[in-house]
């Protein structure tokens, strides 16, 4: 005999609830990558030349560095 099993339907509203919770996660994260990098370009353009010279930077680095096109 062969048994079946049938899954539930999700209650009504809970993937618009997941989904809205997500956005709202995913928002955050984003907001929290922006600040961190943020303040990592401005320690940075903080610095003198020689420093930034001495670390193996320059200010263009600096720039790539902030928007991520730093390879």
């Amino acid at each position: 005999m062969a048994t079946t099993y049938s899954t539930p339907a999700a209650p009504f509203g809970s993937i618009a609830t997941f989904r809205a919770i997500h956005a709202v996660e995913i928002a955050l994260n984003n907001l929290a990558t922006w600040n961190a990098n943020r303040k990592t370009f401005n320690a940075l353009n903080a610095l003198p030349f020689h420093v930034l010279e001495d670390i193996g930077l320059t200010r263009g680095d600096v720039e790539k560095l902030s928007n991520g096109r730093f390879h």
